[in-house]
């Protein structure tokens, strides 16, 4: 009998590191960032975790070297590129926890026992909508005056 207790003591010491693990894992987590730099060092973007934009810095120099449209594409290129930087944090504190044979990447974006087949959105027929335009409506009814096939029931009833 005392084998057992030993026994669960130990299952206990073990569930109890495990969690204070994944607590660790899950500060870690939450506390991901990633940030990245123009090649011309004139637009600078961090993220956090999920790679949502938390800061961005944009140099005056970047207004005169970039027309608008390229400043834009300049600024979604840093962006990615913090991003990916902060996926790569969330992948290493992810491997801390996970078995070796399972890609970390592939468990974050949902795919990671799926097949391609199966992680591809399911063809649908496109759809019509056909929208009508009445000016008027000329058979509308007051539905709350008229009086139901009940009512007229009982008072048939009654006059009898």
């Amino acid at each position: 009998m005392h084998d057992h207790r030993a026994q669960v003591e130990e299952l206990l010491a073990d569930y109890r590191r495990s969690r204070e693990q994944l607590a660790t894992v899950q500060r870690e987590l939450k506390a991901v960032t990633g940030s990245a730099s123009s090649p011309d060092g004139t637009v600078t973007a961090t993220v956090g975790p999920k790679g949502t934009l938390t800061a961005l810095e944009i140099t005056e120099q970047a207004y005169r070297r970039h027309r608008p449209e390229q400043l834009a594409e300049l600024i979604v290129r840093t962006t990615n590129a913090a991003a990916a930087k902060a996926s790569e944090s969330t992948h290493k504190a992810l491997s801390a926890i996970l078995p070796s044979s399972t890609d970390p990447g592939a468990l974050v974006e949902g795919t990671a026992d799926l097949r391609p087949d199966e992680i591809a959105p399911p063809e649908e027929p496109p759809t019509v909508m056909i929208r009508r335009r009445r000016d008027h409506i000329e058979d509308e009814e007051d539905f709350e005056q008229r009086e139901s096939w009940l009512d007229s029931e009982l008072i048939n009833r009654r006059s009898r």
